[in-house]
């Protein structure tokens, strides 16, 4: 399906259709393509500068390909836990290509695996995450041009002049933009001052309140039809996630952590 993304306030008018390309029949997707870009360019980035920092590429290549795997299985089961509704049976769970995950889901997921990986292999918890995190904003800063693809996860209506219009539809919040925005500024000011951290666990913390904090207010600023709600038409379940993350975010960056294996 096509869509006409128009920006009045840039001049600028898109001509978008969500599929890429076609492989034996089979259509492939710009936004698998976004995802899938944003976690490789994080990658590379994280692999050629970890040695630095004191962590194995090798290790970098274990953690993000069960990052991948087990993030994609926890923004799914995210996504259906809290818009079941939508999903209808069990079933349904297993047709991702139907679309349905939820980047806090994928963030636990691939957390989770770095924590069991470093216990494992009995690494420095806080400095392999710290290490880490770059590509996490990358990944995102890229990965969230899929909702503009895919011609979703808008926001409210609005005159202003950064103001999106599809189909020729009323202005709306881009939110995608104002994320990648949000998180380009946020991997900046992290790359300035991860050399200059006090303790392990710093810019783990840094990424989880910057993130959080640009999180909360956009999620308020997303149409009702793209909130997963905890109380429903109240509040949001990322919003209440999202405060949890300035709080832990905070913790991390103001106080010394153990978490070293």
């Amino acid at each position: 399906m096509s869509h006409i993304i128009d920006f009045p306030g840039l001049g600028l008018e898109f001509n978008i259709n969500r599929v890429a390309f076609t492989v034996f029949g089979k259509d492939i997707y710009w936004y698998a393509l976004c995802i899938m870009t944003g976690f490789l360019a994080g990658l590379i980035f994280v692999s050629a500068t970890c040695r630095k920092r004191g962590v194995d590429p090798d290790n970098v290549f274990d953690i993000c390909f069960w990052g991948l795997i087990f993030g994609l299985i926890c923004a799914r089961i995210y996504y259906c836990i809290f818009d079941w509704k939508s999903i209808g049976s069990f079933v349904n769970i297993f047709k991702i290509w139907e679309g349905g995950i939820a980047i806090y889901g994928a963030l636990i997921g691939a957390v989770g695996t770095a924590y069991v990986y470093c216990r494992i292999k009995k690494l420095n918890m806080m400095n392999v995450f710290d290490v880490l995190v770059p590509g996490l904003f990358i990944g995102q800063i890229i990965g969230r041009w899929g909702n503009f693809f895919n011609a979703e996860v808008y926001g409210r209506e609005t005159s202003c002049f950064l103001r999106m219009t599809i189909d020729g539809a009323q202005g709306v919040h881009p939110l995608f933009l104002y994320e990648g925005i949000w998180n380009f500024v946020g991997l900046i000011v992290l790359l300035f001052f991860r050399g200059k951290k006090k303790h392990d666990g710093q810019i783990f913390g840094f990424y989880l309140f910057w993130y959080s904090l640009g999180r909360l207010f956009l999620e308020g600023m997303r149409q009702s039809e793209y909130i997963l709600y905890l109380i429903p038409n109240v509040l949001g379940i990322s919003q209440v996630v999202a405060f949890l993350g300035i709080i832990i975010g905070l913790v991390f960056i103001l106080s010394p952590h153990k978490l070293q294996h």
